[in-house]
C-alpha cells in the first residue's frame, strides 16, 4: 500500500518554499526593524527577496537550518510538556502541598520526563544494549552502589528539625 503524502510534504515546499519564506520574512523583518536601508519597504523586501533566493540555492547552509527547525520543534514540543508537568505540580491550588512533597514530585515528573525523552528518541535500545554488555554492567552496578550510599550520607547528614 502506498503511503499518502501532502502537498506541504513535496519537496517544492519542504526543500525550496519553506526555507525560502523563513528566510524572506526573517531577513524583512531585521531590515524593517534595524533600518539599516532606511524607511522603503521596496528596498527591504528586494533584499530579503535575492537573500531568500541565494539561501535556497545553496545546500549546507539550508541543511542547517532544516536540522536546526527540527530541533527547534522538538525542544518546544520538551519545553511545553515541562511547563505542563510544572504546572500540575507547582500549580495555585486551594490545598498546599507540604515542600518534601512538591521537591519529590518534582524529581519524579523529571526523572519520567528524561525516561520519555529517552524513549522518544530511540535511544532507549541503544542504552539497554549498552547495559547489558560486559563494560555496562559494571558501570550500572558502580552508579547503583553510588546512588545508595549517596542516599544513606543524606539520611544521616541532613539535620533534623
Amino acid at each position: 500500500m502506498a503511503e499518502e503524502t501532502t502537498f506541504l510534504q513535496l519537496p517544492i515546499f519542504s526543500k525550496f518554499l519553506l526555507p525560502f519564506l523563513l528566510i524572506f520574512f526573517l531577513i524583512f523583518a531585521i531590515l524593517e526593524k534595524t533600518k539599516v536601508l532606511g524607511e522603503k519597504k521596496q528596498i527591504h523586501a528586494l533584499i530579503a527577496f535575492v537573500i531568500g533566493l541565494i539561501f535556497v540555492g545553496a545546500i549546507y547552509p539550508r541543511l542547517v537550518v532544516e536540522n536546526l527547525i527540527l530541533f527547534l520543534t522538538v525542544a518546544l514540543v520538551v519545553v511545553f510538556v515541562v511547563l505542563l508537568i510544572w504546572g500540575f505540580i507547582f500549580g495555585d491550588t486551594q490545598t498546599k502541598l507540604q515542600k518534601g512533597l512538591i521537591i519529590g514530585l518534582a524529581i519524579i515528573a523529571t526523572i519520567v520526563l528524561v525516561g520519555a525523552i529517552i524513549w522518544a528518541t530511540g535511544l532507549w535500545d541503544n542504552l539497554q544494549t549498552f547495559l547489558s554488555g560486559g563494560l555496562g554492567g559494571a558501570i550500572l552496578t558502580n552508579a547503583i552502589f553510588l546512588i545508595v550510599i549517596g542516599v544513606a550520607l543524606a539520611l544521616v547528614l541532613i539535620p533534623k528539625k
